[in-house]
């Protein structure tokens, strides 16, 4: 077995990247733009989880804020007969992308006929939580599909598992002519205790070794995160009343979210770029706190946001990055 590539070197970010400066700094301090200067033009949610075909819920709590610029979705619908979804979908409709579940180690033979009778656009999905010789056979199986392959990682990314994850996706791409993207989920942000103190989270066992796995993870060019409502145990704050000047318990906690995102997101930044990371508003399946659709786009553009980022930024994690991916615009 090849020898394994070690992770970039990440600078570490201040913790004045995270929190304001002192009063008597602001002069000298470059402050980050304002939330409200940056909005992507147009947008895709490349997760979007929904009871029925309409995506009903997903359009009611998308509201103005984001239902005026979608452009887009990718759609899973568990537990539907995709077939016969694939029959009453429209063709001026806004889904880029049909998800299809498939088990890792196990994929149903059926869902390759699926796809390659299929009208509409298709992309795989599957859930990580251990490797083994079976789920390199799967997905290598899903891989030479040529379809996007979206995986949740729903387990704790120890270093011989990070390794072993490793393994996984370099045996089954192996001698492939063609390696479709590799989309995962669960990981921007990670699962995360709210208990533990945000002072202390920089220096954190935990934290240092998300540090280095998205390093890691970084160097494999067909890999991309995506940007989901977090498994903190906890729901997606609700956004304040735009324009209000009381300071609520909801615009405390939103502050707060914002403070601990950014610390994840920075790194992800530094490493993977702008052009590999994919917003989406349906949280991983093994998250136990609700999220509302609104309200995480608007802590997912301010958190970006306040991390000093352009305008073309903005617009490749909310519409760019997912049209290439899952849209017209990605290369067969």
């Amino acid at each position: 077995m090849a020898p394994r590539k070690l992770p970039k070197d990440l600078p570490k970010l201040p913790l004045s990247a995270f929190t304001p400066p002192n009063s008597s700094a602001l002069e000298s301090f470059p402050l980050p733009p304002s939330p409200g200067n940056l909005h992507p033009t147009q947008v895709i949610d490349a997760n979007v989880v929904s009871k029925d075909l309409n995506y009903s819920q997903w359009k009611k709590e998308a509201g103005q804020s984001i239902g005026s610029k979608i452009r887009g979705v990718v759609l899973a619908l568990p537990g539907a007969e995709l077939e016969n979804v694939f029959k009453e979908s429209s063709k001026d409709s806004q889904i880029i992308s049909f998800v299809i579940p498939f088990e890792l180690e196990k994929p149903d033979p059926a869902i390759e006929t699926l796809i390659s009778s299929s009208n509409v656009p298709t992309s795989l999905s599957t859930i990580f939580k251990k490797d083994s010789p079976e789920a390199v056979e799967g997905l290598r199986w899903a891989l030479k599909r040529g379809r996007p392959v979206d995986i949740d990682i729903q387990a704790t990314l120890t270093n011989s598992l990070l390794e072993g994850f490793e393994d996984l996706i370099a045996k089954a791409s192996a001698d492939l002519e063609t390696v479709p993207p590799i989309v995962l989920s669960n990981i921007l942000p990670p699962p995360h205790d709210l208990d533990l103190p945000i002072v202390k989270l920089m220096n954190h066992p935990t934290y240092l070794a998300f540090q280095a796995q998205v390093a890691a993870l970084s160097l494999i060019p067909q890999v991309h995160v995506k940007f989901l409502p977090p498994s903190w145990d906890a729901p997606t704050p609700q956004t304040p009343f735009p324009g209000s000047p009381i300071e609520t318990a909801d615009t405390q906690q939103s502050k707060e979210w914002k403070r601990r995102i950014k610390m994840y997101l920075g790194p992800v930044m530094e490493a993977f770029g702008y052009q590999r990371i994919i917003f989406g508003s349906s949280p991983s399946s093994s998250s136990r706190g609700p999220s509302n659709v609104g309200d995480w786009y608007e802590i997912a553009r301010e958190s970006l946001v306040e991390l000093g980022i352009e305008q073309d930024f903005v617009e490749g994690v909310f519409y760019g990055n997912a049209a290439k991916v899952y849209g017209q615009e990605r290369k067969a």
